[in-house]
């Protein structure tokens, strides 16, 4: 009989890239038993940017064309149960009387894979009540970013000191942590020296599509992959680098993903020719979308407010990398050392990186076409030989067949 694994999810899209399409089915593909367990919001599930999906998806329970079980349940009924997280231990037991709790028991699944603070949560409250029919189950905490970040204005010293306390007493139940950058796990590894930890980096499967880029022809393509927010993706720089640029080059900006749900980016008419909007795309498509894009374009603003943005490896970091396409980012501790390490990119010597800045850089890299045609070689490189889904599958092989005692296979 095949392991069982269930996925507890509190707040990502069932359809998220890391959740389902990378690892959920990764898993399956290894002769596992996954079941996901996620949110509906307001009776529906929600697509990667938050739009409410109608039309489908609307049994309480299916399963997905590649076999992985979904079983859903009321984001809002939920909620204020998990955030007993944050109370004092004695009223956790209170806190695991919630819809993702009660269905993962009701799973009895052999390893249990969580992906937020909230779903750690959850987890611990499967743990402890199997433990007492007894069962004794694995816990896999999929860190996809720092919480609490010690830098974090949205919350008071007091909060962040209470989160952090509560994560700590989680971790201790904890079989095994999931992150996604070697500064979070070095983070992990501070507060709790023994505590497992293995890094899974954002990455796509490898692009069987690629084609060096040659750099031969004129004009330059910037790109932005991912959400447009007021956090992310500044519409602002987009629309000023592309002014800047197109007053001395032929000059496109491609942005692949776009707006969530109930937002929009309305660009002025002088600039509907310069930047090109794709909106959300399938996933398995976004390297067709790459195809002809010279420079991805990533900028984290303050960075002094947050540790998990200078710690970030995203989804885009590694979808541009694929694609054989130089990277240009601000000063962010993590992709900076890679991208020093690899050559695969330019780094604006900011932490706070205005447009200018990024225009003067794309000009130059504009001027010297051998540079980033030697970049995007190695980009693409780095993919192939250490990065690739295909990597981090094996480690993903490796963390379970951990977990259920099975020989490991060592991966360089």
């Amino acid at each position: 009989m095949a392991v069982k694994v269930c996925m507890l999810i509190a707040d990502h899209p069932f359809l998220d890239s890391r959740v389902f399409k990378r690892e959920a089915k990764s898993l399956k593909k290894l002769g596992y038993d996954v079941t996901m367990i996620v949110p509906r919001k307001e009776g529906y599930l929600f697509d990667i940017d938050g739009t409410p999906i109608k039309d489908k998806f609307l049994n309480q329970t299916f399963t997905t064309p590649e076999g992985i079980t979904i079983v859903t349940y009321d984001y809002e009924e939920s909620r204020a149960p998990l955030s007993k997280v944050l109370s004092d231990e004695t009223l956790w037991k209170v806190g695991f009387n919630n819809p993702l709790t009660k269905l993962g028991i009701q799973q009895d699944a052999d390893i249990y894979h969580v992906h937020e603070y909230l779903s750690l949560f959850a987890g611990i409250g499967v743990k402890r009540m199997l433990k007492k029919k007894n069962k004794t189950i694995k816990l896999v905490y999929d860190s996809h970013e720092l919480t609490p970040d010690p830098f974090d204005l949205r919350y008071t010293k007091e909060s962040r000191r209470n989160l952090k306390e509560k994560l700590l007493t989680m971790l201790k139940e904890v079989d095994q942590v999931i992150t996604i950058s070697h500064a979070i796990k070095s983070w992990f590894l501070s507060q709790i020296p023994t505590l497992p930890v293995e890094v899974i980096y954002n990455s796509p499967p490898l692009a069987k599509d690629y084609q060096p880029k040659q750099y031969n022809k004129d004009g330059l393509i910037a790109c932005y992959e991912g959400n447009i927010g007021q956090k992310r993706g500044s519409k602002d720089k987009i629309m000023q680098i592309s002014e800047t640029c197109s007053k001395t080059i032929n000059f496109k900006f491609k942005v692949i993903g776009g707006t969530r749900f109930g937002e929009s980016f309305i660009l002025p008419d002088h600039l509907k020719d310069k930047v090109k909007l794709t909106g959300w795309v399938d996933y398995y498509s976004i390297s067709q979308h790459m195809r002809n894009v010279d420079v991805g374009w990533i900028d984290y603003e303050d960075l002094g407010h947050s540790l998990n943005r200078s710690y970030a490896m995203p989804n885009k970091f590694f979808s541009f990398l694929n694609n054989g396409i130089p990277i240009l980012v601000n000063r962010c501790h993590e992709m900076e050392s890679f991208i020093r390490a690899h050559r695969c990119g330019l780094i604006i010597d900011k932490k706070e990186a205005t447009a200018d800045d990024y225009a003067n850089a794309l000009l130059y890299l504009y001027k010297n076409k051998p540079l980033l045609r030697e970049m995007s070689l190695n980009a693409r490189k780095v993919m192939e030989e250490i990065y690739c889904w295909e990597k981090m599958e094996n480690r993903l092989m490796n963390i379970y067949h951990q977990l259920t005692n099975k020989e490991v296979i060592f991966y360089t």
